[in-house]
């Protein structure tokens, strides 16, 4: 009788400690933190060869450009092209638009903040709240400007 009381008492041990477990997994999902996008806000913006701007906005954990442009690309409803060389990542298409360079000394300009930027996509740190921009730009186009000043 009393090898039967004391299995009855482990029994009702463990069956408590099961429920007590599964309260506290209950618990804990209902109060963990909720899943959040990431640290930082960004707005990109393209511009192509005709002056049409695309915006894309957001917040992401996305440490250079380019892999926001990754992430952006990976989304589907923005596309680039582009190549390894010494100086970086050379962008050479964004949604379609390819700019040559070899042929009307056309390219793909970085800009953060309205500023010219000074790095390639691969090495232009994501900062909270910057904006940065893609724009098409021809040095033909901007040389026939300047000498027509004149």
């Amino acid at each position: 009788m009393e090898k039967k009381q004391g299995n009855s008492r482990l029994i009702a041990a463990i069956c408590g400690l099961a429920v007590l477990i599964v309260v506290l997994v209950l618990v804990y999902r209902s109060n963990r933190p909720a899943p959040q996008e990431g640290s930082k806000a960004y707005t990109l913006t393209v511009k192509d060869n005709e002056g049409a701007e695309k915006s894309y906005s957001g917040r992401t954990d996305a440490e250079f450009l380019a892999d926001l442009m990754d992430e952006l690309e990976a989304e589907g409803d923005f596309s680039y092209d582009g190549t390894e060389s010494d100086y970086g990542l050379y962008i050479e298409a964004v949604n379609g638009l390819k700019a040559d360079y070899e042929a009307d000394a056309a390219y793909w300009a970085i800009y953060v903040n309205d500023e010219y930027g000074m790095y390639g996509a691969d090495s232009q740190p994501v900062t909270d709240g910057d904006s940065y921009a893609l724009v098409y730009e021809s040095a033909a186009a901007t040389a026939d400007e300047g000498s027509t000043g004149n």
